[in-house]
């Protein structure tokens, strides 16, 4: 029978021993020395000078002195003596002045959390993972940073994300209170896209990129194209707003062909434009003039045209086009005017159109 005990080493009380506290107090010297072992330092390869009793340490690797030879063991000041304890694979030690928790292997110290988390289930930073968010994390901050050539990397930095099939959706979700109020990926193609929504619920693509010619498209860009199925008549020397009210394409309802008007959706900057086409009512001197109003009474500069030669009925046009900024919710409209004679503008082929472009 060994008279000590198999992993921590403790001496047993033996029969018929004498002075059996001798042994038992060894025992639970080692004991105190093993048990929730927590050390000073590692770094030291010599015993500091004025240690207290009960300090602990790390022997650091080339140790000299009275700790020559205990490299790796665990140094214990105890009864005014350094006693070594030679650990054993799985043992741990915490290390107070890194705040680091360190396991023996049998060859070393090494870090008590592992290098790889495989097939793990469920993992929670800050917050409990679930099945349905088997990765979860609540925090302030996150950084992803590459590794650099120096230290035997690329400097590169990839995030990749995958989706089984084109039809499947991949993407971010972003949330307000909960609330998704954007998307931005791939969402039941391979076409990228950006959506947004107030609710949750009604999603508007505000940006979409064919992934096979790489064109974009802004499907909810405010744009227009309109015209007039009746010729205006407009009399001599008077601006008169041209009855406007067919459209080719009205996104977003900007235009109301009711009350001819466009009014800006959002705030920004505009590219509009007209065409005006002449129809003679009694004499082919009128002098046909145009323009863009601002919100009923402002002449919007660049808009302006006119022609001063002879007209043709159904064959003279002006082509207006100018740059404006608009803030939500002001109107423009189509004026035109004769300075000489009266006439028309013509059915059809008069038109006004415009788009936001910044």
């Amino acid at each position: 029978m060994s008279d000590n005990t198999t992993h921590l080493l403790l001496p047993y009380i033996l029969a018929s021993q004498a002075q059996k506290h001798v042994t038992h107090n060894d025992a639970l010297r080692l004991l105190d020395a093993m048990v929730q072992l927590s050390v000073l330092d590692r770094d030291l390869t010599a015993p500091p000078a004025s240690p207290a009793d009960g300090d602990r340490y790390l022997v650091a690797s080339g140790a000299t002195g009275l700790w020559a030879g205990w490299d790796l063991n665990v140094a214990y000041w105890v009864d005014g003596v350094w006693m070594r304890l030679v650990p054993r694979p799985g043992w741990l030690a915490w290390i107070a002045d890194e705040g680091a928790l360190l396991v023996y292997d049998g060859a070393g110290w090494i870090g008590a959390t592992p290098d790889a988390l495989q097939n793990m289930a469920l993992f929670g930073v800050g917050t409990t993972a679930d099945s349905a968010n088997p990765f979860s994390a609540k925090l302030n901050a996150a950084l992803w940073t590459a590794k650099t050539v120096a230290e035997g990397g690329t400097g590169d930095l990839f995030y990749t994300m995958n989706k089984e099939a084109a039809g499947d959706d991949l993407g971010l979700t972003l949330q307000t209170g909960f609330v998704t109020k954007a998307l931005l990926g791939l969402f039941g193609s391979d076409r990228f896209r950006l959506a947004v929504s107030a609710d949750g619920s009604t999603f508007f693509d505000g940006l979409s990129v064919d992934n096979t010619t790489g064109i974009v498209d802004q499907p909810r860009l405010p744009r227009f194209k309109a015209w007039t199925n009746f010729d205006n008549y407009v009399g001599v020397g008077t601006w008169t707003k041209i009855g406007i009210n067919n459209t080719d394409y009205n996104d977003q309802g900007a235009f109301d062909a009711a009350t001819n008007l466009f009014t800006a959706p959002v705030s920004g900057t505009y590219l509009l434009g007209a065409t005006l086409l002449y129809k003679i009512n009694a004499s082919a001197t009128a002098r046909m003039r145009g323009r863009l109003v601002l919100n009923g009474t402002t002449e919007i500069r660049g808009s302006f045209g006119e022609i001063s030669a002879t007209h043709v009925s159904l064959a003279t046009a002006i082509w207006l086009q100018t740059m404006v900024p608009l803030e939500q919710g002001d109107t423009v409209e189509l004026q035109g005017n004769f300075r000489v004679a009266d006439g028309f503008f013509a059915a059809n082929h008069t038109s006004f159109w415009g788009c936001k472009v910044g």
